[in-house]
């Protein structure tokens, strides 16, 4: 018996959550995954008017949801909605971030926390609820966005860096264990973009960045989104880094 018959099919109207959804990056990747065939969960935390609007845009069914993704009690809830409304999910995409930039000689414990629940410990959660039906389908996806800042050190972000760097260690230690039930653990690392996580830096700090690659620009949502659905035609490609970045991650 192939590894094929023992896997389940792609369903032909998978149900994805992507997390973060409400702007920027997240947007396109919602858009990307309706244009797939998905039906789409929009997560958002606090920007309701602009996952409502990414809502607006999708064709297909889809939901919007809210929940803090570092509280596993709220991550679990908003589970339990998507599985009523849509049905259980197949594919994952771990989008939501903050970043709180700061020395760490001087920054508040607090917010070198907050980073760390969010961007890695939110990916915890929303894996942990989410996971375990896709082993029982014996298909399912799940992708984690990370960063080049996982790899290349960058002085101020040492709580933005450790969370990345913990999601890659994560997304291949994940893949490890659920490759034989035909779910793929996989990261996307997009290169800079200019988004609202991004749009407050100076002029001069944005030149300086984009010097520094090999190719000589920014990369955009839309680019780094065409590429999340590479992961659901791959039946082989798990614990694997996509590195979207003009090759920021080579310097």
């Amino acid at each position: 018996m192939s590894g094929r018959e023992v896997f389940g099919e792609r369903p032909v109207s998978p149900v994805a959550l992507v997390t973060g959804a409400s702007g920027g990056l997240g947007r396109e990747l919602a858009l990307a995954l309706d244009a797939a065939g998905c039906r789409v969960a929009v997560h958002y935390n606090s920007a309701r008017a602009g996952a409502e609007e990414v809502a607006a845009k999708l064709v297909n069914d889809h939901v919007v949801v809210t929940g803090d993704v570092g509280d596993f009690a709220a991550v679990s809830a908003m589970y339990e909605e998507i599985v009523s409304r849509l049905g259980a999910v197949d594919v994952l995409v771990n989008n939501g971030a903050v970043r709180k930039d700061a020395l760490m000689a001087m920054q508040d414990p607090a917010q070198w926390r907050q980073v760390i629940e969010t961007n890695l410990i939110g990916a915890f959660h929303t894996s942990r609820v989410c996971v375990p039906a896709m082993l029982r389908a014996r298909w399912g996806r799940v992708v984690n966005i990370v960063s080049p800042s996982a790899l290349i050190a960058t002085a101020g972000q040492t709580a933005y860096a450790a969370s990345k760097a913990g999601l890659i260690g994560l997304t291949r230690t994940l893949a490890a264990e659920c490759g034989r039930r035909g779910v793929t653990v996989n990261a996307l690392s997009p290169g800079f973009m200019i988004t609202g996580m991004t749009d407050t830096l100076s002029e001069k700090v944005v030149a300086g960045m984009r010097e520094k690659v090999p190719v000589p620009r920014f990369v955009t949502p839309a680019e780094v989104a065409r590429s999340v659905t590479l992961f659901l035609d791959q039946d082989c490609m798990t614990g694997q880094v996509l590195s979207i970045d003009s090759g920021a991650s080579i310097t």
